[in-house]
């Protein structure tokens, strides 16, 4: 077991690419929103970055049996197992005009710090109170 508060978040992420990329599953010990503690082996499917820039592992659930989302700063404690995925990926709801295709690991850096630094409504000259 890796205790997310003892390594960096790089390694937690790396850990979980590593678990997506060979298909492992994982479990992992988080937060819920009440502040309960819980236990769940998952079988992670994607990392993304959401618009306020939190990060969440996206998984299916062994216990429920669907699609859940789980915020990385929430994780306490995770271990990847060598035992394959048994559950069904869902079908993505994202048409696929909108989907976006990235080729390589900088195209992605690119993507995810280019939207972090676009204003979410237009600055104008007048607008100095915004002023870093």
């Amino acid at each position: 077991m890796r205790i997310t508060a003892h390594q960096t978040q790089t390694r937690t992420l790396t850990d979980l690419y590593k678990a997506i990329d060979k298909e492992f599953a994982v479990t992992i010990t988080f937060v819920d929103a009440d502040g309960t503690e819980t236990i769940r082996t998952v079988e992670p499917w994607e990392l993304r970055t959401t618009k306020n820039g939190r990060i969440q592992l996206r998984a299916g659930c062994r216990l429920r049996g669907d699609a859940r989302s789980f915020a990385i700063d929430q994780i306490k404690a995770y271990t990847v197992h060598r035992i394959g995925f048994t559950l069904d990926r869902p079908e993505a709801t994202t048409p696929a005009a909108r989907g976006i295709v990235v080729r390589s690991a900088q195209q992605l850096i690119a993507r995810e710090l280019g939207r972090d630094y676009h204003p979410t409504r237009r600055l104008t000259r007048q607008q100095t109170s915004l002023a870093a």
